[in-house]
Formats: structure tokens, C-alpha cells, sequence
């Protein structure tokens, strides 16, 4: 088992980012019969490092640019849940949405990392 804290160097003021913004919307069944989403924004405080980077798809029809990030934080966001869509998060300026979450508990209390997909992707 890491005997290492993390968390007390990602916190420090060097590197942590106290303006991210995570959505998470809640989901219910409206009369129709189709999802209805109620939004609640929650600022957070993380550190935001590359993932993949931006990378270019090429396709017969086009290109587009796509991508990743990592958020490492002790804010706990979701990919999803039985009532919950993914949460969605806001760094500078741009919008991410959460696919992969994992547990870094070894490196410090309550310590995640979760992987985030850009939710517009970028002509190239």
C-alpha cells in the first residue's frame, strides 16, 4: 500500500484550479414518458492535467478535433447513476462530460481522478 499523500501537493496553491464548475443533472420521467433533466451547478476546487490532448480525426466526411482531461479532486463526480445523468464539467469556458471516474484512495482520503470528453467537438 503508497504510504505517499497526494492530495496536500494537488491542493496547494500551485496547482489547484478553484474554478471548475460541475453539473449534475438530475433525471426524472416526465408525462411523456422521456427523461427530464434539473440541472444543479457546484463549484469545485481540482487539478485539471492533459489526458489525451487534443487529437485530430480525419473521416471521408471531415475532421474534427477531440480529446481529454483528467480532473483530480475530492469532489465526488459521477459517469452516472440510477438518477443522475454524467456530470458535466465546466473548465475555462469549455464543457466536459465525465466518462470514467477512479478511486485514488491510496493517495489520500476521498481522492479521485476522472477522465472528461469535451461535449462539443471542434471542426478541424
Amino acid at each position: 500500500m503508497a504510504r505517499l499523500n497526494v492530495t496536500r501537493v494537488l491542493f496547494s496553491r500551485e496547482f489547484v484550479d478553484r474554478t471548475l464548475v460541475c453539473r449534475r443533472n438530475t433525471q426524472t420521467v416526465g408525462q411523456d414518458g422521456r427523461a427530464v433533466d434539473t440541472p444543479a451547478d457546484t463549484p469545485f476546487s481540482g487539478v485539471v492535467t492533459n489526458d489525451q490532448g487534443d487529437i485530430m480525426k480525419r473521416m471521408p466526411e471531415g475532421s474534427y478535433v477531440t480529446g481529454s482531461i483528467m480532473v483530480h479532486s475530492k469532489f465526488p463526480l459521477i459517469e452516472s447513476d440510477d438518477t443522475h445523468d454524467a456530470d458535466l464539467v465546466n473548465w475555462k469556458g469549455r464543457w466536459y462530460t465525465v466518462f470514467n471516474v477512479s478511486d485514488w484512495t491510496t493517495y489520500g482520503a476521498g481522492f479521485t481522478a476522472a477522465i472528461c470528453t469535451p461535449t462539443n467537438l471542434s471542426g478541424g
